[in-house]
Formats: C-alpha cells, structure tokens, sequence
C-alpha cells in the first residue's frame, strides 16, 4: 500500500528517517533503507540536513524508489529559488516520486559551508501553495503545465515550542496551503503534546510525532542546549546515564515512548541520525 493510501486508512503510520552520503558510496544509506522495506510505511531522504552538503535527496529518492520503498523528499527553500524548486518538483514526479516534505531549512551558517549564500526565495508555506498550484496543472506564474504533478504533500510541526503560539499559527497556514500529514519534532513532553492534538484535531490532517534515538546522556544534555523545541527530561537521562548500555537503553526508551505515543495521534517519524540499522530492533521492542 503507499504511503497516501495508509494515511487514508486507519493505520498506524511509521516513517523513518535515511540521509545520503556525503559522498558517492551508497552502501551504507541503502543497506539502513533496505533494513526499513517492510517494516516502516514511507522513509524520509534528507535534503543537506542541518546545512552540511551530501547527495541530491532527489537522487537518493529515486534509488530508494526503485528499490521498492515509497520515498518522501525533503525539500528545502534554503538552497533553491523558485525555478529550481519547481523544476526539481516536476523532476522528481517524472521519477515517481509522489511524496514531498517542505521545508524552509536551516540557514548554512550551521553547516559545513557557513558561507554560502542562502537563497529563501520562499518559505515553506510558500512551497507547499506551489506543490499545490503544480498539482492543478500550473506553475507559480500561472503558466499551463504539460502534464501536472499528483504529489502527496507535507510539513512539520513543534508542538514542544516555547512560546507555542506562533507555531500553531505557522501549522494553520500550512494547513490551509495543503499539507496533508506532519512530522512533528522529536515530542518527550506527552502532557504537552496532548493539549497540541487538542488543537490540532479540529483540522483533517494527519500527525505522525517524531522520535528522536537518543544514544546516550550526553547527547540528551546537547539536545537541551543546542535545539530549540526539544526539552528531554530528567528522568530520561538519568536512566541513560544509569544505563550499562547506554545505546540498548536509547532503543527501549524510544520504543516505550511509540507504545505512548500510539493513543494519542496517528503514526511516528523516527529520527535515528546515522544508526537507521537500530529503527527495526526500536520497532521490535515497539512490537510494531
């Protein structure tokens, strides 16, 4: 079944997330996607994710695809203007490549190229009125398309943010620019992220929370310090400090917080970074 198809069923969704190499081996990403076919709904293909260069997302979409697995491409405003995100678009329906995640992306200033010129013709918002517009036959000029696109489109979400407000205004409007299904960031307050389904429910879009694999108190405390909207509480690295593998330990939390977590909204993106070889022992112990 796609991807499409599952978010219109009453399944539990699960995507998982595999970023292309930096480089031209592709070994270890398609060993970490072979390991998801089966197992997991959709896998994400980042696109330079945190600003580091690596293979075209577009690229590596299309391996995956013909692999077997149904991709969605991430797709960042940060690196492209508006001919270039629409003509990677129509590129990747050619390939058929159905699903996309918009994203507006990280400023390089992050990345391993902090001094290349960021581009943000559009934002995310933006992009996703586009893939819409590109689905009616049209591009963003109002020009007639030979041929239209038939994409499945996406967005995330930060149901931890601090103050929430702007990011439930920011998830309306891309409720209403198309969206169909969300990710949200990695959740570890499920008080929190239920007053967000509260509110999130009143719109017919699908959430999938986000799991982020934590590998070990260290880097918990770094998740603390560094990334806006994710707070790890206490408790979590206690018993990872406390843990005599503190990896194992990572698995069994992640896997805990999916059995929460499937009460509460419709599926789970997991965030693995570099260890996509652990997403099916999390769903094991998940008993997914």
């Amino acid at each position: 079944m796609k991807f499409r198809d599952i978010l219109n069923s009453e399944e539990f969704v699960i995507t998982a997330e595999v970023g292309p190499p930096k480089g031209t081996d592709m070994h270890e990403m398609l060993h970490a996607a072979d390991l998801l076919k089966g197992r997991v709904s959709a896998v994400n293909v980042t696109d330079n994710q945190s600003s580091v260069m690596r293979l075209s997302s577009l690229a590596a979409c299309h391996l995956l695809k013909e692999r077997g697995l149904d991709p969605i491409f991430q797709l960042t405003c940060r690196d492209r203007n508006r001919l270039a995100l629409q003509s990677d678009l129509l590129g990747a329906a050619t390939l058929g490549i159905e699903n996309v995640l918009a994203l507006t992306g990280d400023h390089p200033v992050v990345g391993d190229h902090p001094s290349s010129k960021a581009v943000f013709d559009l934002d995310s918002v933006q992009l996703l009125k586009v893939i819409h517009l590109l689905n009616s036959g049209k591009d963003m000029s109002g020009n007639e398309l030979v041929g239209p696109t038939n994409f499945c489109p996406g967005a995330t979400v930060t149901p931890g943010a601090i103050p929430l407000e702007p990011q439930l205004l920011k998830f309306e409007k891309k409720v209403k620019a198309g969206a169909i299904f969300f990710q949200t960031q990695a959740v570890y307050d499920l008080e929190k992220f239920r007053e967000f389904m509260d509110y999130a429910r009143q719109f017919r879009v699908k959430i999938l929370a986000g799991i982020l694999l934590l590998k070990s108190a260290g880097m918990a405390r770094y998740l603390n310090k560094k990334v806006p909207g994710i707070f790890v509480p206490k408790n979590l690295i206690d018993e990872l400090e406390k843990a005599s593998d503190s990896s194992q330990k990572g698995i069994e939390i992640a896997a805990r917080q999916i059995q929460e977590l499937r009460e509460i909204c419709d599926g789970t993106h997991i965030m693995a970074i570099g260890a996509g070889e652990k997403v099916p022992k999390i769903l094991d112990a998940a008993e997914l």
